[in-house]
Formats: C-alpha cells, sequence, structure tokens
C-alpha cells in the first residue's frame, strides 16, 4: 500500500495564503483569516511565519523556484523558438496559478521592501537569460541581426506585458484579447516584425506542436 506523504503544516499555510490572497487580494487577508480557514490557532501559524511579508516572501520564493526550473530545464534538442514557446505557455498558466502576486505587485513592492529587493534581483536574472535567448534566436536565422540595445529593449517590452497582463485585463476591461493565449499572441505581435521567414516557420511550427493558435492564423 503507498504510503500518502503528509503536508507539513508550513507547507499548508502557503497553500491556503495563494488560495486566499488570489481570491480576495493580499491586502484583504490577515493571518488570522488564513489560520482561522486552515481551523488552526493564530499561535501556530506566528511559529512558522511571523508576518504577512514573511508568508508572501516565502511564497514568492517557491515562485521564483518554479520559474527557474522553467527557464532552466530546456528539453534536449528543442530549437531556441520552441524553448521560447514552452516558456510562455508555462508563464501564462503560472500567471493564473499565482494571480494575485501581478494583481498586486505594485502594492506588494511598496509595502514589503525585502520582497521588493528579491524582485528586482529576479528581474535581473531574467532579463540576462531572455536577452541571451533572444541572441541565440539572431545566431539560429530566427530573428533579423539586432544591436545589444534593440535586443534589451525587446525584452524590456516583452517583460512589461507578462507583468502586467492580468492588471491591464481588469483596468482596461472594456478591451478585449481577454482569452486564453492573448498574452502569448500579444508578445508574438511584439516579436514579429523582427522575425524571418525561418523564424515564422519555427513558431508556426512550436505553435502547431505544444497548442495557440495565432492571432493572425
Amino acid at each position: 500500500m503507498t504510503e500518502i506523504k503528509k503536508i507539513k503544516t508550513k507547507d499548508r499555510i502557503l497553500i491556503e495564503a495563494i488560495k486566499l490572497y488570489n481570491e480576495m487580494g493580499v491586502q484583504n487577508v490577515t493571518s488570522r483569516h488564513i489560520a482561522s480557514e486552515m481551523g488552526i490557532s493564530h499561535g501556530n501559524l506566528d511559529y512558522h511565519y511571523k508576518t504577512k511579508e514573511d508568508i508572501i516572501q516565502a511564497i514568492y520564493k517557491k515562485m521564483r523556484k518554479e520559474m527557474s526550473d522553467s527557464y532552466g530545464g530546456r528539453k534536449v534538442g528543442t530549437s531556441s523558438l520552441e524553448h521560447f514557446h514552452i516558456l510562455l505557455l508555462h508563464l501564462e498558466d503560472f500567471q493564473h496559478k499565482y494571480r494575485f502576486f501581478n494583481l498586486d505587485v505594485l502594492e506588494v513592492s511598496r509595502t514589503f521592501p525585502t520582497i521588493f529587493e528579491t524582485i528586482q534581483e529576479t528581474f535581473v536574472k531574467r532579463r540576462q537569460t531572455t536577452v541571451e535567448l533572444f541572441k541565440e534566436f539572431v545566431t539560429d536565422g530566427y530573428l533579423v541581426p539586432m544591436e545589444n540595445a534593440a535586443i534589451e529593449r525587446l525584452e524590456h517590452t516583452i517583460r512589461m506585458i507578462i507583468t502586467f497582463w492580468l492588471s491591464q485585463r481588469e483596468v482596461m476591461a472594456t478591451y478585449k484579447f481577454t482569452e486564453k493565449g492573448e498574452m502569448i499572441n500579444s508578445i508574438y505581435s511584439t516579436i514579429e516584425p523582427y522575425l524571418t521567414e525561418e523564424g515564422k516557420k519555427e513558431q508556426k511550427r512550436a505553435c502547431e506542436l505544444y497548442g495557440l493558435k495565432l492571432s493572425d492564423q
């Protein structure tokens, strides 16, 4: 008989916190709310996480590890553009899994300085990784030759789309493009002017292989 591994209280707290933050927003959930939903005492929760900042910091570290595994976990034999497509699919699912963070990122950054520092460290790492991947696009013949500054600006634009995608959907409620896959389509629309014919073929192949209908198809 297979033994079911019991989830530690410390991990259960994070699971419940993510659920409540997603449903109600960070500002509307206290540690006592989390403890009450779990059926444990506030003192028990406080033993593991003294403050809300501690809880959010632990969640963010969990998020960062998950995405780092995705950024670094390139499948053997995949092209640079194929890897990018897989990464975008994961990023979209990831955003909904931890949607509170993207929706409340400005408030979190302003309220919790240690988390803000960690976010900035993550942005630096993601920028370096993505810029290097885009340079590989050029080497592989998927992107037209570009200066480093142009590649960095392209990465910056895409990072803004990813970071604020969920927020703009709520604020710009009268716009369309809200269905699953539209964030990825918006990113591809940004890249498309720089794709070579070979790049467009590889992009289409990746979409057909892993899913996502491009908006212009």
